[in-house]
Order: C-alpha cells, then sequence, then structure tokens
C-alpha cells in the first residue's frame, strides 16, 4: 500500500503529528470540498486535516486542554468544543482569515474565540448545538444530559431512568448523543449501573443505546457503544470494543453490522457518501482497557474512511507520532484551508468582528 507522509522524517525520528495515509486521501477531501477536524484529548489538540492539493495533505494542530467533542451549528458560522472544565465557541470569519498578519490570503476560513462557558471538570463528552443554536452536551461525570447557558454550570435536560440522583460519581459512562430535529434523540451509555464507576465491572457486554424522547432503552448487551449519530434517516453507533460500526433498528432492537474495523473505533462525521471513523491506540497501562481481548489490535490510531452506501474501505489515515487516542470526528464543508485560534496565547485580541467589518488591530507601542 503506497503511503505518503505529511510530516518529513529526519534524523530516523519522527516528527510531531506525523502521518501516513492511502493516496486517494488527499484527492478525496478535495473533490469533497472539506477538512477533517480531529479531536484527541490524550494529546490535547485539535487537528484540522485538509487537502494541500490532490497528492499531498497539510495539518494544523492546534492547542486546547483535553478537547472531547467538536460541534458546529447548522449554517456553519459557529464551532464549539468541549474542553477539560470550560465550552469554547468560536465564530469563522473568512474576511479575517483573508488578512490574517502571519499569512495573508492563506486560509478560507479563521474561526475566533467568541464566548467561553465555565463549565467545571464536568467530563464532557459529545456537544452539539439545538434548534435554536443553543447547546446541549453529554455530562459524563453527574450521568446525564445538559444544557449550556450563561446562569449556570449546566442545567439537566435528561437522566436515565435509573440513576436516583445528580453526583459525580460517572455512574453509568453516559457518553454519546444523537440529535434529532434540534434535540437530543438518542445517547448511549456503558451500562445501567446506579453507583460510582460501575460501568467498569463488565465492560464490554453491558452497553445500552437509549430512546430520551420515550425514556427506554431500545437495544442493550452492546460492546462499549460511543458515538450515536442519526444518518439519513437511520441511527448509527460505534461499538468501540469490537471495532463495529452498527446499524439499529429503533423499533425492533436489533441491528446490523455494517462495517468491522480492527481498532478501538470512536468519533465519526458522515459527508456526501463518505464516512470518516476515528481509530484509537488502547493504553496498555490502563486498569480498565488494556487487559481487554481486543486489545492487541487496538494499536494504531487514525482516521478510517468508509464509503457509505457500499459499505467498503475508501482510505485511510493512519498516524505514527503524537497521537494516540481520537475522541471525536467531525467534517468542516466548503472549507479546504481553515484554522483556529486558543485563548492560551495573545493572538486571537488583534482580530475585531462587527456586524458590519472586521479589523486587525495593531497595538500601540508603550510610549511612557
Amino acid at each position: 500500500m503506497t503511503s505518503k507522509h505529511t510530516n518529513e522524517i529526519t534524523d530516523k525520528s519522527l516528527a510531531p503529528f506525523s502521518c501516513q495515509y492511502t493516496p486517494q486521501i488527499p484527492e478525496l477531501l478535495l473533490r469533497l470540498g472539506c477538512t477533517l477536524a480531529i479531536s484527541t484529548y490524550q494529546a490535547g489538540k485539535l487537528i484540522f486535516l485538509s487537502p494541500k492539493d490532490e497528492n499531498a495533505l497539510v495539518q494544523l494542530p492546534r492547542t486546547f486542554e483535553k478537547v472531547m467533542g467538536i460541534a458546529e451549528d447548522r449554517k456553519g458560522k459557529k464551532l464549539a468544543l468541549a474542553c477539560k472544565d470550560e465550552i469554547i465557541v468560536f465564530a469563522n470569519s473568512p474576511d479575517l482569515a483573508r488578512h490574517y498578519p502571519k499569512a495573508p490570503n492563506k486560509y478560507d476560513a479563521l474561526y475566533m474565540p467568541r464566548v467561553t462557558y465555565h463549565t467545571g471538570p464536568l467530563d464532557i463528552h459529545d456537544l452539539s448545538f439545538g434548534h435554536n443554536n443553543e447547546l446541549y452536551a453529554v455530562n459524563t461525570l453527574f450521568s446525564c444530559l445538559i444544557r449550556i447557558d450563561d446562569s449556570f454550570n449546566f442545567t439537566p435536560v435528561w437522566i436515565p431512568p435509573f440513576i436516583d440522583k445528580l453526583v459525580s460519581e460517572d455512574r453509568c459512562h453516559l457518553n454519546g448523543m444523537a440529535m434529532k430535529n434540534g434535540k437530543p434523540k438518542y445517547a448511549t451509555a456503558f451500562n445501567q449501573g446506579n453507583s460510582y464507576q460501575s460501568w467498569r465491572d463488565n465492560i464490554t457486554k453491558t452497553g445500552v443505546v437509549f430512546d430520551v424522547e420515550t425514556n427506554e432503552i431500545i437495544v442493550e448487551g452492546l460492546a462499549m457503544p460511543h458515538t450515536p449519530r442519526i444518518f439519513n434517516g437511520a441511527l448509527y453507533v460505534l461499538l468501540s470494543a469490537t471495532g463495529e460500526l452498527i446499524k439499529v433498528d429503533t423499533t425492533s432492537g436489533k441491528y446490523e453490522v455494517v462495517v468491522k474495523l480492527d481498532g478501538f473505533v470512536r468519533g465519526m462525521s458522515l459527508y456526501k457518501d463518505y464516512l470518516f471513523i476515528g481509530l484509537s491506540k488502547l493504553r496498555r497501562n490502563s486498569s480498565t482497557f488494556g487487559k481487554l481481548d481486543f486489545a492487541e489490535k487496538a494499536n494504531q490510531s487514525g482516521v478510517m474512511v468508509i464509503h457509505l452506501p457500499t459499505a467498503s474501505i475508501a482510505g485511510k489515515i493512519t498516524y505514527l507520532s503524537s497521537l494516540d487516542e481520537i475522541y471525536d470526528i467531525h467534517i468542516l464543508p466548503d472549507k479546504i484551508r481553515p484554522n483556529i485560534l486558543n485563548t492560551l496565547t495573545p493572538a486571537y485580541k488583534a482580530g475585531q468582528m462587527t456586524p458590519d467589518a472586521t479589523y486587525w488591530a495593531i497595538p500601540k507601542e508603550n510610549t511612557h
């Protein structure tokens, strides 16, 4: 299999975030006209992976502490990231991108931080914008789905029926959320436990999918379900412990395996006919994951690309350094070379946005 590197290898050592990919990946992303956004809490980065041309990819890793869920609003103007103890909302300004002082006319999108919600360390997993641009999230620590606003750390909107009280105990490892009509419709958890981290006891056989609206369990006995998503009106779920993408019949509670991949699968995004699925390496020193039967197979991190109508593999991206664990995958449509600024360095402060214009402010020299 022919592959190419986005970073050069020097002195027999790999540069940070070196990756290789099958030859068709750059051409596919270029033809689709999109960029792949990857969150890795392990490396503390949000990575934009874009087509440089038909033969090569280029990536932009940006630092965010323990970044997890990625959300984009329906108009594609806002991006939100769930981080260690906050949710940051960004607004895209193509005009600021064109005049970006460090690289004018290089980027076609620039996400600027606009709002930070100080949630505290809730271990937020999935994150989504609602119908009116409100933010919904999975509060894994408190085992509930929540809404985010500027009045509280979080407002519970749904609690699994077996959870008897809100406590910071990660009782069932509620992790995934699928949206429908702008509201949470389905959720995934590792078990139906009601005590401190009870999900660790039998981790590969107790996973469940909930119907949030009816408060019922649709299917149970799953192997570490993650990333429930509704594609073309159907519910899809990743079974991390078996490397399977499944399609769930929400009426009968049965499911079919669409494709089986060798690895720990988590995070996926569909664009047109192509499904991008995240692969993570298992932590061998983890008391929960390191001794599982599938640990030997989960030895690569990267992204698998599936042509969903035919359930065939269309390509693969494999990371060779720095990135071991992926949480979320999100496609940014109509963006070939986006950029994003964090709040850890002062560069974002110079970019000014108004309803009618944008400015890059030039700091005045201290004359005193």
